[in-house]
């Protein structure tokens, strides 16, 4: 800001001269003081010069709507919503939410910085403030092989972008509590930079906690319990109270949030999917459910704008106070938190939930053709085993925590695997598709329910190599092999016949569609999955396929290099001892 601009929003906030836009007759929440009033909001130059009793060249009439502070997103993955940034826009600011804190982890595994890159180009053509983070986990576990790997002088120059907030979520706790070498290379680089150090440390308690927080770790969106959250609390940490699509601790967190503490609390979505989007909204979902519970309408609020605002360090937004940017939410009320106008850096962009920009889309060239997959044949998916006990990995109702099971399998002469109906157990298999290794694991997956064909997807975090289960070798190889065709995504396969799929060129996790586009195709593909597949309706078939390769969640996973054991953390054979 210049000394021109300075002085004349100094002199609008003054009353000496009009504002260029002015929202009157709204009723403020005033997330400082807590209270509701009644007045205008001046707005000059993206910023807003005060509130009270103001005229302005142009103005609005708000008719009593209530005026929030444009809601902030404290921790999201924009790349599981299957769009890009320029969508994720579009989708989420008709309801009201003007700024995310994203995290772009599953792309940078899949692209390096190149990935980074483009979510920052694409970003520029979002009306939605992205801030991002630089993933500090690439690849999220040596135990697979991803499309990059980050150490910590390759983090440096992002983390001296202004660009970025700082350090994504540190997923490699048990590295920061043990004081890893490698780990600290990238704590200090951060802390150099002066930036921050997001955290996810599900389960860490007790002295391993106090490690952790330690090394200045800023929050967490992995509390799933009261106790969690009160020992984090204790911590000095903050608490990104979580309502995704596939993960829901919200409603259960709640109660542990009082007047004393709730300036240390936030709201975050981590994964929220367009379907979600579509029928329930974002952050003023969270919103209704805090109300519903018993939070107070201010309190709520605060969690989803000032607190956001301060912990992550943009002193520039999460409240309608003067000189803040101009990002401003009008709701009918404060239980439903419906969303009638929206306004970013002064600029009305959504209007009873539509969304008034053009959608402008950045070049997604440089993290197209993501998929390197050599030497694939349906020979690479045979097995030879010496016996028929062999382990399997368990789906487990509920969420992406598997079991570590023991089957006896039917088995041909050469000693491969047999599909029996009666038995509900599959072959799985990962295909590395970064480096062309030639890296292809298989193993047994129970639970799925599959019947008939095969699945395929490129989907598979946090590395996301290809991921294929099916009850036959000829569908399953049909299938890797139509997806590695069509750039990455989701395919369905009967008899070497395509009966559903989703392209997802943009490193192949992302559609270059638009949100309604996806939304209707993961439909269909969860429609045909369970009808024409025979997999279980109370099984997701896309999320729990995609997580069976994640060599954090207990307790059995497969990833290209073999069948890894999460409670041991070793690698281990796919025959079971008798």
């Amino acid at each position: 800001m210049d000394h021109k601009a300075l002085k004349h929003l100094i002199d609008v906030a003054a009353g000496r001269e009009p504002a260029d836009l002015v929202i009157k007759n709204c009723k403020i929440v005033d997330v400082g003081s807590g209270e509701i009033r009644e007045g205008d909001i001046a707005i000059v130059d993206s910023l807003i010069a005060g509130t009270g009793e103001y005229q302005g060249r142009e103005v609005i009439d708000a008719k009593g709507l209530y005026a929030l502070p444009g809601l902030i997103d404290a921790h999201i993955h924009i790349e599981s919503a299957f769009v890009t940034p320029e969508e994720i826009s579009r989708l989420l600011v008709p309801f009201g939410t003007t700024t995310i804190i994203a995290d772009p982890h599953e792309i940078v595994n899949v692209s390096g910085l190149t990935g980074l890159d483009y979510m920052l180009d694409a970003a520029k053509e979002a009306a939605l403030h992205i801030e991002y983070v630089v993933p500090s986990c690439v690849p999220a576990t040596p135990f697979e092989n991803a499309g990059a790997v980050l150490e910590a002088k390759d983090l440096e120059g992002p983390l001296a972008d202004d660009r970025i907030l700082g350090l994504g979520e540190f997923m490699n706790f048990p590295g920061v509590v043990n004081a890893d070498p490698g780990v600290l290379d990238k704590l200090i680089a951060s802390k150099k930079q002066n930036k921050l150090i997001d955290g996810h440390s599900p389960g860490l308690t007790g002295k391993d906690l106090c490690a952790y927080a330690s090394a200045g770790i800023l929050a967490d969106h992995e509390c799933s319990t009261r106790m969690e959250m009160s020992e984090r609390l204790a911590n000095g940490m903050y608490i990104l109270m979580r309502q995704g699509s596939a993960c829901h601790n919200l409603e259960a967190l709640l109660p542990v949030v009082t007047v004393r503490n709730a300036r240390r609390c936030l709201l975050c979505s981590d994964d929220r999917q367009p379907k979600t989007i579509l029928s329930e909204g974002h952050l003023d979902d969270h919103l209704r459910k805090c109300v519903k519970f018993g939070i107070h309408p201010v309190t709520a609020v605060q969690m989803a704008t000032l607190n956001a605002a301060e912990a992550f360090g943009l002193k520039d937004r999460g409240a309608i106070f003067p000189g803040k940017r101009a990002d401003v939410t009008l709701v009918n009320n404060l239980e439903e938190f419906r969303a009638k106008r929206v306004f970013i850096d002064g600029v009305e962009v959504a209007r009873n939930g539509t969304y008034l920009p053009e959608v402008k889309r950045a070049d997604i060239t440089p993290v197209r053709s993501s998929v390197h997959v050599k030497d694939f044949s349906i020979d690479r998916l045979k097995l030879k085993l010496k016996q028929n006990r062999v382990h399997v990995i368990d789906i487990l109702p509920g969420g992406v925590v598997t079991g570590k099971g023991i089957a006896d399998v039917k088995t041909d002469e050469s000693g491969d695997f047999v599909y029996d109906p009666t038995q509900d157990i599959v072959k799985i298999a990962v295909v590395e598709r970064h480096k062309n290794t030639g890296n292809v694991a298989v193993a047994f997956l129970r639970g799925y329910g599959i019947k008939h064909g095969a699945v395929a997807l490129s989907i598979a975090h946090d590395s996301h190599n290809i991921i294929t289960a099916g009850t036959n070798d000829s569908d399953m190889a049909f299938a890797v092999e139509e997806l590695i065709k069509q750039e990455g995504g989701v395919i369905l396969v009967k008899d070497k016949q395509i009966l559903a799929r989703l392209p997802l060129p943009v490193g192949g996790i992302m559609s270059d569609q638009s949100g309604e586009w996806v939304n209707d195709r993961l439909t269909e593909i969860h429609e045909i999955a369970w009808k024409e597949l025979g997999i279980g309706e109370d099984v997701e078939p896309v999320m729990t396929l995609c997580f069976m390769s994640l060599p954090v969640i207990p307790e059995l996973k497969l990833t290209d290099l073999g069948l890894f054991d999460v409670t041991i953390f070793d690698f281990i054979a796919l025959e079971a001892d008798e």
